[in-house]
């Protein structure tokens, strides 16, 4: 629980985190190519007294205070590629050019921002109040979640080696639900593991009035999503989770012409490693046998990406931080959290240190108002009690460690 002072700086803090939070959301960055933001992030931390490191595109503020455990929490700061429509006075008209030299929008449409200003709230709540803890205390900010690339850029860059080994990791998220002003968490799984693939398909161009002398991948491409959705639902068990979506195919140019391949981007999702790994044997042994079936004249291809691990929370540190978060808030305002279909990379950066992790879900909306899920042109959380409530389940989590070494 934040002592008096600490409760008392809250108030005082929120006129900076409104600025901080609006000038965020004003200018959002893509993943892997957040210079401004992280630049932000790092002279805060600087002013707060941390050393800094800036680490495969994220920032790592450490905060030592005599000898104790090291609690490390992390906040994401990328934006996605979406246009925003909220209509909010702070809302992001940035965009950048893409390969093909056009437009693309950009916009904190997962609350990134949110994290990110939370993340540095209680790093000064902590850095400005030192006698009411003790230990070491390391504030991540990491790029490139959306794209799954952003934990592994920064392991990959030596963040093991460049920063104290941490007792336990924490991290959190805005969504919407529960309400804006409470918390939820919950020990296991509560995000899916998650991958993409790209699959290509062959056939042989034709006339489309002489569909006969091709071999026609739209059809093949067609049996193929036909197909694919009998591994969840005869493949599965219904005690367990799985989802298999295919979200794009393309194929052809003309009404009249039969191409010659067709492409699609799937995504598979599962609370289990083994299970997603099942699916996506699974796909591939469908799509090579549709080929045969269809005759196409050349093997399938495929390419994975974007595979986010099982968030997997840790049932000690699960409890600890619902205790803290109860004393925080009240057992009122800390419902338990439900697993949700989403993913992260999260879990990427504790499993490296080989340390128990636990990540919450912070309310966005007020109750009673209408919502925008996450990755929607309209997500727009209201800025308090989320900010306020962000920043005190940052910091009183945390203290559930540093304070035990007082």
């Amino acid at each position: 629980m934040l002592d008096d002072a600490m409760t008392a700086a809250l108030e005082e803090m929120s006129s900076w985190q409104q600025d901080l939070y609006e000038d965020l959301h004003r200018h959002p960055e893509l993943s892997m190519h957040e210079e401004r933001t992280r630049g932000i992030i790092a002279a805060q931390l600087r002013e707060l007294g941390c050393e800094v490191h800036e680490i495969g595109g994220g920032v790592v503020g450490v905060l030592e205070n005599g000898t104790g455990p090291a609690v490390l929490l992390r906040a994401d700061f990328d934006g996605l590629p979406v246009q925003e429509a909220t209509g909010l006075p702070y809302a992001s008209e940035r965009t950048q050019e893409d390969a093909d030299g056009q437009a693309q929008p950009m916009m904190h449409a997962c609350g990134h921002d949110v994290h990110t200003t939370a993340g540095l709230g209680a790093a000064r709540l902590l850095a400005e109040h030192r006698e009411a803890w003790q230990g070491t205390y390391l504030a991540l900010f990491q790029p490139g979640e959306e794209i799954a690339a952003g934990a592994r850029s920064m392991v990959e860059d030596g963040l093991v080696e460049k920063i104290p080994r941490p007792e336990v990791c924490l991290g959190q998220h805005v969504l919407t639900s529960p309400v804006a002003g409470k918390v939820a968490v919950a020990p296991g799984p509560v995000l899916s593991s998650s991958v993409s693939m790209a699959v290509t398909v062959h056939g042989a161009g034709s006339h489309g009035s002489m569909p006969h002398l091709g071999i026609d991948p739209v059809v093949l491409a067609s049996a193929i999503v036909t197909r694919l959705q009998t591994l969840v639902a005869r493949e599965i068990s219904p005690s367990d989770f799985g989802v298999v979506t295919v979200g794009a195919l393309h194929a052809g140019t003309s009404a009249n012409i039969i191409p010659d391949r067709a492409t699609m981007a799937l995504n598979l999702r599962a609370y289990d490693e083994q299970i997603l790994d099942r699916l996506v044997a699974g796909v591939q042994r469908i799509v090579r046998a549709e080929c045969v079936a269809a005759r196409s004249p050349r093997e399938p291809e495929f390419e994975l990406f974007h595979r986010f691990p099982v968030t997997d929370n840790d049932e000690q540190v699960a409890a600890r931080v619902r205790e803290a978060l109860e004393d925080q808030f009240g057992a009122e305002r800390v419902e338990r959290m439900t697993p949700a279909t989403a993913s992260e990379d999260f879990s990427g950066i504790p499993d490296a240190f080989g340390v128990p992790y636990c990540y919450w879900g912070l309310g966005g909306y007020a109750e009673g108002r209408e919502t925008a899920p996450n990755h929607s042109p309209f997500f727009a959380p209201d800025q308090q009690p989320t900010l306020r409530t962000g920043t005190e389940a940052a910091a009183s989590a945390a203290l559930a460690w540093l304070r035990a070494a007082r």
